[in-house]
């Protein structure tokens, strides 16, 4: 089942004096977290408590943002290390492309006899590309990204690799 509610980012402390929060970005980019009109909270029940955004933009890696409720310096302070969801509705997908939430549960199956390996349950980005954890029955093992690695990745039906020797052993 596919979360709404998406980790964009976590709060570094305050900017300021006026409550504007210092961010650190878990989005692809600052820009994405930067354009979000609202983003939520959650809440001591287990929900979410949306926000409105009152202004952002991107410092390089970060975000400063103005958040609705959260006006001084002592509340963006209480603020500090809380994480900012997004809802997924409001994340710029391209055509072709998918959230990398939705791809931690999928199976991944040699794309040439459709065995099974495992399934993906972690999705790193790195400076080379992503990096994806894969629980198998003998443990977790660590599967870059890259054409001559990964033949698809269909939302539905999972991860197509062609096998690296040795690794799923």
């Amino acid at each position: 089942m596919k979360k709404i509610y998406l980790e964009g980012g976590k709060v570094l402390g305050p900017h300021g004096v006026r409550g504007v929060l210092k961010i650190e970005v878990w989005c692809d980019s600052p820009k994405v977290l930067a354009k979000q009109k609202r983003v939520f909270l959650a809440g001591k029940d287990g929900g979410y408590e949306e926000r409105k955004v009152a202004s952002a933009s991107a410092a390089g890696a970060l975000v400063l943002m103005s958040i609705e409720g959260i006006e001084d310096r002592d509340v963006a302070v209480a603020m500090k290390n809380t994480v900012i969801y997004l809802h997924r509705d409001d994340i710029p997908v391209a055509k072709g492309q998918m959230l990398l939430a939705d791809m931690i549960g999928l199976p991944v199956i040699d794309a040439d006899n459709g065995t099974v390996y495992g399934e993906i349950t972690e999705v790193v980005d790195v400076p080379r590309g992503l990096l994806y954890t894969i629980k198998t029955p003998n443990g977790d093992v660590y599967y870059p990204s890259g054409k001559e690695f990964i033949k698809e990745i269909d939302e539905e039906k999972g991860m197509f690799i062609t096998p690296i020797p040795g690794f799923f052993d």
